[in-house]
């Protein structure tokens, strides 16, 4: 974390900036209230639990999309990447159906599941599951056609080479498809809590904005970044522990 100072540096003087601008009138301090007011409004909400009551809903239909879909995506583009005839029977709809924004599929979504969190998991668990899934099979294939070989010659069977040669290698590719879904997870997440929500940080931040607590709305905004960085902090840690093979590490 300590080699992280000049990117911390660089934030705060954006929000000094934005202090001294709000202040001077420079920017509109109803629509950018100055960042001391944001505090001010934050802590409160913090302190008496209200920010987190509103992110406990937001980080279970994170996870349980993000889960599900590593369920699904892992073994899939496993198959995918192992057997051609599974890739060419699958390619053709996974690249019809990737395309499309996962918030085009909310007003479906709700008349088949409703409003709640089955609606919202099923929508995250949806955007979450092509990085991963095509990330997974690019890695497969990316797989030097050598160590397989190797393996076969030492009598290794195909299902234990998948296990213990072919996954192990990919797993790079299959971390990087899991960090980019984690961040779109908490998008997908805080825009369908924005459309057709009662609870969760997106909706709380829609509902503070309808009653024009705009402090109170950035405030939310706000932890919407430092839950993403921590999120991303996180997995950058669980990434590191299982590829230290590969002689990296994760600079803090």
């Amino acid at each position: 974390m300590a080699k992280r100072w000049p990117g911390f540096l660089l934030i705060a003087l954006l929000l000094l900036a934005w202090e001294v601008a709000s202040l001077n009138k420079w920017i509109d301090p109803v629509t950018f209230p100055p960042v001391s007011k944001i505090a001010t409004s934050w802590w409160p909400a913090v302190a008496g639990g209200e920010i987190m009551r509103q992110m406990l809903p937001s980080l279970w239909r994170i996870f349980a999309g993000f889960a599900l879909a590593v369920v699904v995506a892992i073994p899939l583009g496993l198959v995918m990447g192992t057997v051609p005839i599974i890739y060419r029977l699958l390619e053709p709809i996974t690249e019809f159906v990737r395309p499309i924004p996962s918030s085009a599929y909310i007003p479906v979504a709700i008349l088949v599941l409703g409003i709640g969190n089955e609606m919202k998991i099923f929508v995250v668990f949806l955007a979450c599951l092509f990085p991963i899934l095509l990330n997974t099979y690019g890695g497969v294939r990316g797989v030097d056609p050598v160590l397989i070989d190797t393996g076969r010659t030492f009598g290794i069977s195909r299902l234990k080479a998948l296990r213990q040669i072919i996954l192990p290698a990919a797993l790079p590719s299959i971390m990087t498809g899991m960090r980019i879904s984690l961040g779109i997870a908490l998008i997908v997440a805080v825009v369908a809590e924005m459309i057709a929500g009662s609870s969760g940080i997106g909706y709380y931040i829609l509902d503070m904005q309808r009653i024009f607590r705009v402090p109170e709305m950035f405030a939310g905004i706000f932890t919407l970044g430092v839950l993403g960085f921590l999120i991303n902090f996180c997995f950058l840690k669980v990434e590191g522990h299982f590829l230290k093979w590969r002689g990296t590490s994760v600079e803090t």
